[in-house]
């Protein structure tokens, strides 16, 4: 689960937010695990914050947002097509490999079929990527993820589950896709309003996740001590293999280094709360343990290759001539 700030040009308040973000998750859930008769009887608040979250989204985007994905068809057709092809898949392969019980490899594979994670924006940001690709991109499988995430899901998952399509996708147009219209629909009308919120959103969403992680942490804390270390494994190698496997696209793909790093973290990170709530809602709560562990791994993981990436000179930009001059960069491919 991550946070929504799908800006062009994240600003202090969002960098700090995405920053301690990782850290406020960690005291969600110790909270949760720790005080698990007081946050288990709260399951149902998962599918409202959510939907706040993702109402959050929306609020932030506006007319140019959309207006990019129509500009780069080619890019984003890849970019969409590696988030839903890779990412479920190695959420299959990894739950076949580490042989996970029914239960937590149908939270693993509902992990991998679900859109980027909007924290991939301040993150593409920090790791001097295409922002506006992230936005693009982040946007664009969002949209996408009511038909999607059941379709993927439904389909790794074979008879292993009772859950129909027409049931999620119910549950994602009504957590997810109406919420981030409305958010549009308030931003279009209400513009000087909401940018006059702005930075409060990351604050907002990032209270809201700690207490969604706590909640479903409180629901499988009996299971944590000895499922936890077995989750974190399958985390990692999944997020990890994405963030490889997407960044491999991008060069493959002919991008240019900026839009390599951004299609690495899109592809890498995922929408985390959504796989949370969906586990709760239609399989369990300890279906909804790798989601909880992701929400806090995909950031760390995250701010770690962006500071990675930051280090590392991008051959777009100007570079100095040997008098001195300033000698014009490479026009990057995307």
């Amino acid at each position: 689960m991550t946070a929504p700030e799908v800006l062009s040009a994240p600003g202090r308040a969002e960098r700090l937010a995405v920053t301690l973000f990782p850290l406020l998750v960690i005291i969600g859930g110790l909270v949760g695990y720790l005080q698990s008769d007081t946050f288990k009887p709260l399951g149902t608040v998962i599918p409202w914050g959510l939907g706040l979250i993702m109402f959050f989204m929306g609020a932030t985007l506006t007319a140019p947002d959309f207006a990019r994905i129509a500009r780069r068809p080619l890019v984003m057709a890849g970019g969409v097509a590696a988030q839903y092809i890779i990412m479920p898949l190695l959420g299959w392969a990894v739950a076949r490999a580490l042989n996970l019980p029914p239960e937590l490899a149908a939270g693993v594979i509902l992990l991998g079929c679900v859109p980027g994670g909007t924290a991939s924006n301040v993150v593409t940001y920090l790791a001097r990527g295409d922002v506006a690709l992230s936005v693009s991109l982040t946007t664009a499988s969002t949209l996408l993820a009511p038909i999607m995430t059941p379709l993927l899901t439904l389909w790794l998952m074979g008879e292993a589950t009772e859950v129909g399509f027409a049931t999620l996708m119910l549950s994602i147009v009504k957590t997810v896709l109406l919420p981030v219209i409305l958010g549009v629909v308030t931003r279009t009308f209400f513009a000087r309003g909401m940018e006059a919120v702005q930075p409060l959103l990351p604050w907002l969403t990032t209270a809201t996740i700690g207490l969604i992680v706590a909640v479903i942490v409180a629901g499988s804390a009996e299971r944590l001590a000895t499922a936890g270390l077995l989750v974190l494994v399958a985390v990692v190698l999944h997020n990890g293999l994405g963030l490889l496997l997407g960044y491999l696209v991008g060069r493959m793909m002919g991008l240019s280094v900026a839009a390599q790093r951004t299609m690495a973290i899109e592809v890498g990170m995922q929408n985390s709360g959504l796989a949370a709530s969906l586990s709760t809602l239609h399989f369990s709560p300890l279906a909804a343990l790798p989601a909880a562990v992701a929400a806090v791994w995909h950031n760390l993981s995250g701010a770690m290759l962006a500071a990675y990436f930051a280090r590392q000179p991008l051959p777009e930009e100007p570079r100095t001539g040997e008098h001195g001059e300033t000698v014009p960069a490479t026009p990057p491919l995307s």
